[in-house]
Formats: C-alpha cells, sequence, structure tokens
C-alpha cells in the first residue's frame, strides 16, 4: 500500500534532486528520507529512483507517480479537512497565498470577519505572484490562491474553481513636480520619453505590451516587485510608473502623484482553489469572506 507521507517525500526528492536536499525541506533526516524511499519501492515494486553523480533521477514509473502525487496528496487533504469541520468548523484549516497587495488590503478584512463568524478555523497566509502561487495551489501546498490576470488567460484556469473578486484599475504615478502631475488623466502614450520603474513579472509584461500597442517601447530603468519601492523611487523623480489601485491604496506615495490612466487597463483580481477543495466547509468559508469584502 503506498502511504501518502512516502508520496511527500517522493515528490521532495523530485523537487530538489536529492536526498539530503529533501531532507532539509521537509526538517528531517537523510537517512529518513533514504528509508521512506526503500519502502515506497518496495510498495510499488520497481524502482522509482537512480542515482547519477549527485543527483537522483526519477525512473519512469517514478515519474508517473510524481504526476499523480499531487491530485492525491489534494484529495487527502480536502478529505482530512472536510472530516474536522463536520462539527461546524471548529476545527478548520485553511492555507491562504496572496500576492502582496492583496494581502494588504482584502485579506486582513476576509480573515478578521472569519475569524469573528468561526474562531476555531485557522487560517495560515504565505506571499506569492502568480504563476508560483496558482503553482502552489495544483501542487497541494496551499488551500486557496488570491491572484491576478490581464485579459484572457486561454485556459489558464480551467482545472481551478474561480470565484471572481473585483476589478482592479491601473493608476499612472509621477513625480509631484512632473508636467502631468495635475492632469485629470494621462494616456501611456503621453509618458512614451519617461523613465520607468516597473513591478512584478507579468505587471512588468502587461506595461511592455500596453506600451507597444501605443507605439512605443518602456525604458525601464528601475524593476522591484516591492510596491513601496516603486512608489519610493517615483517619488524621488527617478520615473513614472503604473500601479494596480489596490497597490495604491495599500501604501500612502510620498512625494508622487496618482493619476488615473486612460483609456481602463485593468486587471481582474480572482480567488482560486480545487474542486475537490472547494468543498470544504472553511474553505468556502473563507472564499465567501473574500467574495464579501471585495464588494465593499
Amino acid at each position: 500500500m503506498i502511504e501518502a507521507r512516502h508520496l511527500r517525500v517522493l515528490r521532495a526528492v523530485s523537487a530538489t534532486g536529492s536526498f539530503s536536499a529533501a531532507a532539509r525541506e521537509l526538517g528531517c533526516t537523510q537517512p529518513a528520507v533514504s528509508q521512506q524511499m526503500k519502502a515506497l519501492e518496495s510498495s510499488a515494486g520497481t524502482t522509482l529512483l537512480i542515482r547519477t553523480g549527485r543527483e537522483m533521477r526519477l525512473t519512469q514509473a517514478g515519474e508517473a507517480l510524481v504526476r499523480h502525487a499531487s491530485g492525491i496528496l489534494a484529495g487527502l487533504t480536502a478529505a482530512e479537512e472536510e472530516i474536522a469541520a463536520i462539527a461546524g468548523l471548529r476545527a478548520g484549516r485553511v492555507r491562504l497565498v496572496s500576492f502582496p497587495s492583496g494581502s494588504s488590503t482584502l485579506v486582513p478584512g476576509a480573515l478578521a470577519a472569519l475569524r469573528a463568524e468561526h474562531p476555531g478555523t485557522r487560517v495560515s497566509l504565505v506571499e506569492a505572484e502568480p504563476p508560483r502561487s496558482v503553482d502552489l495551489l495544483r501542487e497541494g501546498d496551499c488551500d486557496i490562491a488570491l491572484a491576478f490576470r490581464y485579459g484572457s488567460t486561454g485556459g489558464e484556469w480551467d482545472d481551478l474553481v474561480v470565484r471572481p473578486l473585483l476589478t482592479d484599475r491601473l493608476i499612472g504615478l509621477v513625480p509631484e513636480g512632473h508636467r502631468l502631475a495635475e492632469a485629470p488623466s494621462v494616456s501611456i502614450g503621453e509618458l512614451a520619453g519617461e523613465s520607468w520603474i516597473a513591478g512584478c513579472p507579468r505587471c512588468r509584461r502587461q506595461l511592455v505590451e500596453v506600451c507597444e500597442e501605443s507605439g512605443f517601447t518602456p525604458r525601464i530603468d528601475f524593476a522591484t516587485d516591492d510596491y513601496p519601492a516603486v512608489m519610493g523611487l517615483v517619488g524621488a523623480g527617478l520615473g513614472v510608473a503604473v500601479l494596480p489601485e489596490l497597490a495604491v491604496e495599500s501604501v500612502r506615495p510620498k512625494g508622487a502623484r496618482a493619476v488615473p490612466v486612460e483609456p481602463a487597463i485593468e486587471r481582474e483580481i480572482v480567488a482560486l482553489t480545487l474542486p475537490d477543495l472547494a468543498r470544504v466547509p472553511a474553505v468556502a468559508a473563507t472564499l465567501d469572506q473574500l467574495s464579501r469584502t471585495a464588494a465593499r
């Protein structure tokens, strides 16, 4: 019989490439990892790993087992959580992953309301930008991923439950003394000759696409995933930027002026989960609270 704990170890070895690295990730010893892999191979009745130099390589059987492991572990987590929640969410647990501006705006109100209504439900939070946050969900390492997308993603999330939350408009940021600081709105084309400060990789790609549609390629002198850093650079007069409205709301832009961008450039904010997890009461309650907070 294949055990879930052995699948978790196999997945860690596959991701890290060695027993020692997997042991560090799992918080156990290398001999323990080796013993569990021997037990898993015995249960499977075939070799799953081959040592090549200092690294471990999966056999064809090992690759097949890793491919199924995430779904199996996610299903087991869903079963455990649903059973624990039968007594009215008194023992629920939700692992939430969110991008930074969502963590500072949507998440606090939603979790405070959830705690008031279901004090026994525990929620943990880590931060990651999409697509990494979505990967964590599919790998079984979280229960809900707060994510965003610009326009259609061509079926990127077809295997997931998608809960739309809100539409987040991009806002232009210019230094207070900038020629457009007092303008009621700006077009991207009016900023063609500026030095640009870009945000996260997905936002950066969107910026380049929007600028190229307006007939120019932005000169990006600074790039950072930290929104306060973006605003600090703009406030110091080092360039201009466009940021999601959620990000502007979460940090007071000292020395920078927020200006609406026309025509509107928007991103869709959503909460994602797996179909099995969507039926877990604690997960469903968290999704409901995120929706209510976003609607305010």
